[in-house]
């Protein structure tokens, strides 16, 4: 019996205490915007926007009710946030 990929990607309960914030950040906010930067979710949540970056893929790999897409990099890198 093969691994799925759905049994690789980390669970919520997996996640450490500041992917679970911009997990939650990102579910609260997504309704009203499509788009964020990591400079701004890093102020909104007192982290660094590399900080942010570097936490971000787990929440991209992870199966959660969100989706994320990295976008773009102007002036911090861009995020595209679907429900």
């Amino acid at each position: 019996m093969s691994a799925t990929a759905s049994s690789n990607a980390p669970a919520e309960t997996t996640l450490t205490d500041k992917q679970r914030a911009i997990l939650v950040y990102l579910r609260d906010n997504a309704d009203e915007q499509t788009y964020f930067k990591s400079r701004l979710i890093g102020e909104e949540l007192d982290m660094s926007a590399k900080e942010v970056g570097t936490n971000m893929p787990a929440i991209q790999q992870g199966e959660f009710d969100i989706e994320v897409e990295k976008w773009g990099y102007s002036s911090s890198t861009t995020w595209k946030v679907t429900a």
